[in-house]
């Protein structure tokens, strides 16, 4: 759940954007009270209810693809897809693949011969015969690759672990042998048989779906009338028409098999249908290339001698909502009423009423001076990329930042926060999907000497320690601004560490310095608005996650180039050539662009 996140924030310094007084009306006068209700809700309770109302409506196999879509991310990002959609897979790779996917059609043409023993249905029946029918046409085509790359499937070495994996499961779902299901030979009834069916198409849904998936992004990107790729045939089978109805098929037979089912049932379905997923990303995880590939990142920089620094933003790069919301919430929930004294021993406090009305005109006059400098700085026209032309551009921005940071400080709303407080909402914190575990798996992986770096105009940087405390990070590096405290109450000074674009730009600097040249760096920065632009075109590599117009707007008018991250692999991978190695370099005026932290995971680590 999004704590009063505003319609197309902007995203700023120090004082980012603040809560518009009417929607603060509603808070209770008691601390505590319904605002600290909203933030104590757990992170996954509120992205499992954002999934649930976003996939209503929708039949039950799309909510489980929906819901899938971080492993299916992760599938196009193995270094076996990637090759296959630049087309600079090897020969010799493709046909590994071909030999192995051989064994798993047999497997489902087997698996779709159970189901239609199982299922009670005459149209059910018939369904299912069509779509076994259509993967012994697929066998078939195998043919063609035999011809074309003197492929025989037959005698192309022995089944690989991920493959009996697969076929295993596969298989032994469709005989029966699955929770809570009777052992194989004693389905008594009707519906117990088609219950089997329909787990049987969970375990085989999610195979179809993904490979239609897979050659529709890769068909994309070559583009269907491209005759020179060398998979072309393969890319064209898999986008065909006729495979996408047949995926189409195998889903709506999926959700007709499952509407007498319990929920404890359909839990078993997605129980099976994430499981298919995860071993399908084995699957295309295990084809052995001997080549270089581009992902992942940490492949080539394992050794000791390299060094991966990772940089980023906090405030609605990792967060749904940016920290000065939830201050400002804070301030005002446990502020005192017009009409209650405070203790004389106490910071005095503005009255709860006085603070809604103080952080609103803040807000508005921020809002409307912040548009002024931005169309204030932009060329008339758009210019050729000049880092340096860009860093003098955005002077007067850090100028106004840090004279409205001074108000706000000057304005006394932040005087009064109790330390816990900060503490409690850093815990309940929500982190986009995904960022938690990125950077858990980060810190854990002992065989990469990975440094990580948060750089944030968070007022408040314990806020953004409990926060990253809360998932098990204590140990990573925060640069961000501090709240001084006496005896925990805020009193309504900051420390200014980082306010402004030219402030992250000389921390980011200063932190590669004091590391020395005694390895080579290789730096990611993940940002998301104006205040990373200058960190993000510095580092080798900049990504930029999410779709603030404001920075897409700046950086387009001053040359800055915004590339889809999975099209500029594509592109980085063509640049192999005899083994040579591709090279990440900062200042290039390109940056990549992610809708998810999983698209940053698969880049960076891998599966």
């Amino acid at each position: 759940m999004r704590l009063l996140l505003l319609p197309n924030p902007i995203k700023t310094p120090l004082f980012h954007r603040f809560i518009p007084t009417q929607l603060l009306s509603s808070s209770s006068s008691s601390p505590r009270s319904s605002s600290f209700l909203r933030m104590a809700i757990p992170p996954k309770q509120a992205a499992a209810s954002s999934s649930s109302s976003s996939a209503a409506g929708e039949g039950l196999a799309s909510r489980f693809w929906i819901k899938s879509r971080r492993e299916s991310i992760f599938s196009v990002y193995t270094p076996f897809v990637l090759s296959l959609a630049s087309g600079t897979l090897p020969i010799e790779a493709f046909r590994h693949y071909i030999s192995q996917d051989f064994h798993f059609l047999k497997a489902f043409a087997h698996a779709y011969e159970l189901a239609e023993e199982c299922a009670d249905d005459d149209d059910a029946k018939i369904a299912i015969s069509d779509l076994r029918k259509g993967v012994l046409e697929e066998l078939k085509m195998h043919d063609a690759f035999v011809q074309e790359w003197g492929i025989d499937p037959t005698k192309e070495g022995t089944v690989s672990t991920a493959t009996v994996k697969y076929t295993d499961f596969l298989l032994a779902t469709a005989s029966g042998k699955v929770e809570g299901v009777k052992a194989p030979g004693k389905l008594a009834t009707p519906f117990e048989r088609t219950k089997v069916a329909a787990y049987t198409l969970g375990a085989m849904t999610p195979c179809m779906r993904l490979y239609a998936h897979l050659s529709k992004e890769i068909q994309a990107l070559t583009g269907s009338e491209e005759s020179s790729h060398p998979y072309k045939k393969w890319i064209d089978n898999y986008s065909s028409e006729s495979f996408q109805a047949s995926t189409l098929q195998t889903e709506e037979l999926l959700d007709k098999l499952s509407v007498s089912l319990t929920g404890e049932e359909l839990d078993i379905i997605e129980k099976l249908y994430r499981q298919a997923m995860n071993l399908e990303i084995e699957f295309f995880s295990a084809q052995p290339l001997t080549q270089p590939t581009v992902v992942p990142l940490i492949k080539e920089h394992i050794l000791a001698e390299n060094r991966v620094v990772i940089f980023s933003d906090f405030d609605l790069t990792c967060t749904v909502v940016d920290s000065s919301a939830i201050l400002a919430e804070i301030a005002i929930v446990t502020a005192p009423k017009s009409d209650q004294a405070q203790p004389q021993n106490q910071i005095a406090r503005m009255s709860s009423a006085d603070l809604r009305n103080s952080w609103g005109l803040l807000s508005g006059q921020y809002t409307e001076e912040h548009e002024q400098c931005i169309e204030g700085i932009m060329p008339p026209e758009k210019v050729d990329f000049n880092y340096q032309t860009l860093c003098k551009a955005l002077e007067p921005l850090s100028d106004f930042e840090r004279r409205a940071n001074s108000r706000v400080i000057e304005s006394g709303v932040l005087k009064g926060l109790n330390f816990e407080d900060i503490k409690r909402a850093g815990e309940r914190l929500i982190l986009r999907d995904g960022c938690t575990s990125f950077f858990q798996k980060l810190v854990k992986n002992e065989k990469i000497n990975a440094n990580v770096h948060f750089l944030s105009y968070c007022w408040c940087a314990d806020l953004i320690r409990s926060a990253l405390s809360s998932g098990g990070l204590d140990a990573l590096n925060v640069h961000a601004n501090e709240f001084t405290f006496e005896e925990s109450i805020s009193t309504g000074e900051i420390v200014k560490n980082i306010e402004s674009p030219v402030d992250k730009v000389k921390a980011f600097n200063n932190i590669l310095k004091n590391y020395g040249d005694d390895r080579k760096n290789i730096t990611v920065y993940i940002g998301d608005s104006v205040g990373d632009l200058l960190c993000l075109l510095q580092a080798d590599i900049g990504i930029v996650i999410g779709s603030s117009s404001s920075l897409r707007r700046v950086g387009s008018q001053f040359g800055v180039s915004f590339v889809p991250l999975y099209p500029g692999l594509v592109n980085k991978q063509k640049e192999y050539i005899d083994g040579s190695t591709v090279r990440w370099k900062g200042l290039s005026g390109t940056l990549y662009t992610v809708a998810s932290w999983a698209e940053i995971h698969a880049f960076i680590l891998g599966w």
